[in-house]
């Protein structure tokens, strides 16, 4: 049995934005209605939230926004860099988002996927993760971004 790559974490910092939207880039988890900046500023800024990082040898090779909506925990974002892939990165950043989830006392951590995305569907399956039927309903505010 191959033995994985020697994974260090650490929280993003204001510094790391340009590299870690970059890597939400190459990983097409960009949509154009979401400002990934924002998004990523947001999370710094917020305690309820954060950016988890996953190094290889000192380079990012992955990511995942957490966040507390005050009920569970959600990821966002969880993106592994396309060089990087196959090696249990994406595995070992989606528990370390669980265990942020677990200290801040949550008992639930969610995500949404789009419907279509079959390989990411089929990853968060082989962690555990299970469909939950709910019906999301959204209302655009600035009819623009809906564009």
């Amino acid at each position: 049995m191959p033995t994985l790559p020697q994974i260090a974490f650490r929280t993003a910092t204001v510094d790391d934005e340009s590299a870690v939207v970059a890597l939400w880039r190459a990983c097409d988890l960009v949509v154009p209605h979401n400002r990934p900046e924002a998004d990523f500023q947001r999370a710094v800024a917020n305690v309820q939230s954060d950016v988890l990082l996953a190094s290889l040898s000192g380079k990012i090779a992955g990511s995942a926004m957490v966040g507390d909506d005050g009920h569970r925990g959600w990821i966002y974002y969880l993106a592994v860099n396309p060089r990087c892939e196959k090696q249990g990165i994406g595995r070992a950043l989606c528990s370390h988002a669980e265990s942020w989830a677990h200290q801040k006392g949550l008992q639930k951590i969610q995500l949404m996927i789009r419907p279509d995305n079959e390989n990411v569907r089929r990853f968060y399956e082989r962690c555990d993760y299970e469909e939950t039927p709910r019906l999301v309903m959204a209302k655009w505010l600035d009819k623009k971004a809906a564009r």
